[in-house]
């Protein structure tokens, strides 16, 4: 049976494990479970990426994706999550001096625990995930569009295409990328983490998710910005009056440029709030904390090369369990 021409992509934000939210969205998109897999007569998923972590149905949410993927229903782009549980999960060579790529501390069990927690009883289809994870490539690049978890840097990019063109790491790619200053070091902290900028000494954000940290993130699509508020891309609001401190060289140097003539773009990771909008024209970031009972958000496009926010479609998930919308297909877990 012919399949129908391809109308566009459905590209879906960070899911951290919300796995029954994403069957629903799935469902509101007009995806419908065949064999396993949820398919669309017209159309293809793209997952941005951070599919694991925090989330209470993690194996679904990779299970769902990853039979997307394998089938040729869906793309998917590395997030920095499944980075980061490859070096937790993977030993490190001697000479790096730790037993493993990513150390087992508390800051980083606590990020991982929900998703080993949740495989504990699935030891074999744990290590059948990290293996897929591997062939996850860093970015996309198709006719009309581009897609990166966190930040599109043309200069790593085209750094990475030299020796890797499909876009695909391995573990020696990983253990020389857990070493700061090291050229897969930078592609990867960019692609998948995005610019950070140091807040001054003694100064920390405490979180919504928890953490705190010493540092803030940066969009990358501001034309000639002075100021650190002309760049912060984060829902925590910086402390005292910082927004209005200039940006050094240094930190300007630092920064990537996206300029508004650039094909149209797809990110994740910078877990905004409210209702879905456009960053710039040709810039969608997808990511609005579903984990955190905000909205698991995909975006429709169709070939345009100025973004719609009329496009974006999403399923809220409130605090209330029983409130929560539930998919009617999910069959398999």
């Amino acid at each position: 049976m012919s399949r129908a021409p391809l109308e566009g992509y459905d590209l879906i934000g960070d899911v951290h494990g919300c796995g029954a939210t994403l069957a629903t969205l799935l469902e509101r998109l007009g995806y419908h479970q065949r064999g396993g897999v949820y398919r669309h007569p017209r159309r293809k998923v793209i997952f941005l990426g951070d599919l694991i972590d925090r989330g209470p149905r993690i194996r679904l949410a990779v299970s769902i994706a990853r039979r997307m993927v394998e089938e040729g229903e869906a793309l998917i782009v590395m997030g920095n999550h499944e980075i980061n549980a490859l070096a937790y999960s993977h030993r490190a060579p001697p000479e790096l001096g730790r037993e493993w790529l990513r150390e087992h501390s508390p800051r980083h069990n606590r990020i991982v625990r929900e998703t080993l927690e949740q495989y504990r009883d699935h030891p074999q289809e744990w290590e059948e995930a990290l293996a897929w994870f591997l062939e996850i490539p860093l970015y996309l690049d198709l006719d009309g569009l581009r897609v990166v978890h966190a930040c599109w840097d043309q200069a790593l990019i085209d750094e990475l295409r030299v020796s890797r063109p499909d876009g695909r790491i391995d573990l020696d790619f990983l253990a020389a990328a857990v070493q700061p200053g090291t050229r897969e070091f930078r592609i990867l902290d960019r692609l998948t983490r995005g610019s950070h900028i140091l807040l001054p000494e003694g100064v920390q954000i405490h979180s919504g998710d928890g953490f705190t940290r010493r540092s803030f993130r940066a969009h990358f699509w501001a034309h000639s910005p002075l100021t650190w508020g002309d760049v912060v891309f984060q829902p925590d609001n910086l402390p005292d009056d910082l927004e209005r401190r200039p940006l050094t060289e240094a930190e300007t140097a630092r920064l990537s440029h996206y300029g508004p003539e650039e094909p149209p773009l797809f990110i994740g990771h910078y877990w905004c709030e409210g209702i879905p909008a456009l960053p710039a024209p040709n810039i969608a970031c997808l990511d609005y904390s579903a984990v955190k009972f905000g909205r698991l958000v995909a975006y429709r496009w169709s070939g345009e090369k100025r973004l719609d926010a009329n496009r974006f479609v999403w399923i809220r998930v409130p605090r209330e369990e029983q409130a929560r919308p539930q998919p009617w297909e999910i069959d398999f877990d």
